[in-house]
């Protein structure tokens, strides 16, 4: 699509915009760089404290961006886990900040050695339009905890999500502490460029190599929080029902528009058609109806929305099985809204099984051996969650040491990303680094380290001249 002069002139205004606050947020980190702990936790008060002001107001918003924005999932997924990560940061930063003892060699005693967490300064937080107020509150919350400033670039998907974001956070930080870009990708670009002391990007991995290269440029460390497709394993130890309740939560989710949805389901061959009678079940239990269900989520926009209809088209044309859960026989036409579908008799050249889907479409897999579905997560990307279904403790070792991912629920679907004690990140395609909890704050810090000597210097003996009796020592019992 060839842009009109209008974006172009608001790209640039962005762009203008976007240089002026980072210009201002480093003299401001220049003038203030070690905030105080009442500093830090009043930061993350004003944080919490807005997020539960304007709910409402980005419930609706967020309602406006896709069409149908469950109003509880809203409430659930981004608000509620952001407040939690808020009050765990809060509660714990104290410890985080102290300085770490080391141990000292007898080499070099006497000394102390710590290491000192240091705010890295100006952070770029990229935001994707899936779950933007999350994705821009939790890392703003280890941003602001770690003691940094922020610059968050908004997807332009979600313009009515963006501007009561605008105000939101206008009401409580000056932008030289945290301010808000909008823009396409021209602003995107821009922002990738930008010496940023750390950058952190959520999004998808393609879109993430151009970030990175960028990023490299200016040597700039980078927390990359991608996708993949997230397998389902089940195993004749699991609970059939749980586990289809389960996994109807974590695809039905915003309409399995979430980085960490289950992808696809591999079960065993003779469990199958049981798996498939459970997913209908669980799945008419929450959602007896669609169109005019505001519990269901629609697809965010049509650019979305006709992809996934062509991972439908395409596999059905080289020979799926589709079937799409209508419990009540509802035209969806006029709007975004995709029943959950199950798709079976897949091959490897379907579009379907190579795109992470980031929708509600379940293509389901079977397996003669635990070993069989293993070689075929492992002979693919690693992905970003893998969902394990088995009551066997030896089967749960057996899996979690024979795969990678960058996060596991044992049992359940996506309820690992909560836990607020535990980082969240990727590994290879799926992700670089981790954040949530200490790792978020640890992220983005640098970790100095302080080798402090006292009045007396054990050092000067190892200086030259060389070949004393000291270095006689060290070299026949140390050295050997």
């Amino acid at each position: 699509m060839v842009a009109t002069a209008a974006q172009l002139n608001d790209e640039q205004a962005q762009i203008a915009y976007l240089h002026d606050v980072f210009a201002k947020q480093k003299a401001a980190y220049a003038n203030s760089p070690y905030p105080n702990i009442q500093q830090r936790r009043n930061d993350l008060d004003k944080l919490a404290a807005i997020l539960r002001e304007y709910k409402d107001e980005l419930c609706e918003a967020m309602n406006t961006d896709f069409s149908c924005r469950s109003k509880d999932e809203t409430l659930l997924a981004e608000i509620m886990v952001t407040l939690e990560s808020i009050k765990y940061n809060r509660k714990n930063l104290k410890k985080w900040m102290k300085p770490s003892r080391r141990h000292v060699s007898a080499l070099f005693a006497p000394a102390s050695n710590k290491v000192h967490y240091q705010p890295k300064g100006v952070i770029g937080i990229m935001v994707p339009w899936n779950y933007p107020i999350q994705l821009a509150a939790a890392p703003l919350a280890a941003a602001l905890a770690a003691g940094n400033r922020a610059v968050i670039k908004l997807s332009e998907f979600t313009p009515a999500t963006n501007e009561v974001m605008q105000r939101m956070f206008a009401s409580a930080f000056n932008e030289d502490q945290v301010a808000l870009v909008l823009g396409e990708a021209q602003v995107g670009a821009e922002f990738s460029n930008l010496h940023w002391d750390h950058l952190l990007f959520t999004g998808s991995t393609a879109v993430a190599r151009h970030v990175m290269s960028a990023a490299g440029k200016n040597l700039v460390p980078v927390t990359l929080e991608l996708g993949g497709k997230s397998p389902c394993i089940i195993t004749d130890k699991a609970s059939l029902k749980g586990a289809a309740e389960s996994i109807i939560f974590g695809k039905a989710t915003n309409a399995g528009q979430t980085c960490i949805a289950p992808d696809y389901v591999l079960c065993p061959a003779n469990m199958v058609d049981d798996l498939k009678a459970q997913l209908k079940a669980a799945y008419k239990k929450s959602f007896p109806t669609l169109r005019n269900n505001n519990d269901y989520t629609a697809i965010v926009n049509e650019r979305q929305f006709n992809r996934l209809q062509g991972y439908l088209t395409d596999a059905q044309e080289k020979g799926a099985n589709i079937e799409a859960l209508n419990n009540a026989n509802e035209d969806f036409i006029g709007t975004r809204k995709i029943p959950l579908t199950l798709i079976t008799n897949t091959t490897d050249d379907m579009v379907i099984m190579q795109d992470e889907i980031f929708g509600p479409l379940l293509p389901i897999l079977s397996y003669n051996n635990l070993n069989e579905a293993l070689d075929y997560i492992n002979a693919h990307p690693r992905p970003l969650a893998l969902y394990l279904f088995s009551h066997n403790g030896t089967e749960q070792e057996f899996v979690l040491e024979n795969t990678h991912a960058g996060g596991v629920s044992i049992n359940d679907c996506l309820t690992h990303i909560a836990q607020d004690d535990m980082p969240f990140g990727g590994v290879g395609d799926s992700g670089i680094g981790a954040y949530h909890g200490k790792e978020g704050f640890l992220s983005l810090s640098h970790a100095k380290s302080v080798h402090k000597k006292g009045r007396f210097n054990s050092g000067k003996f190892i200086h030259a001249p060389h070949g004393r009796l000291v270095h006689r020592l060290i070299y026949k019992f140390i050295i050997r």
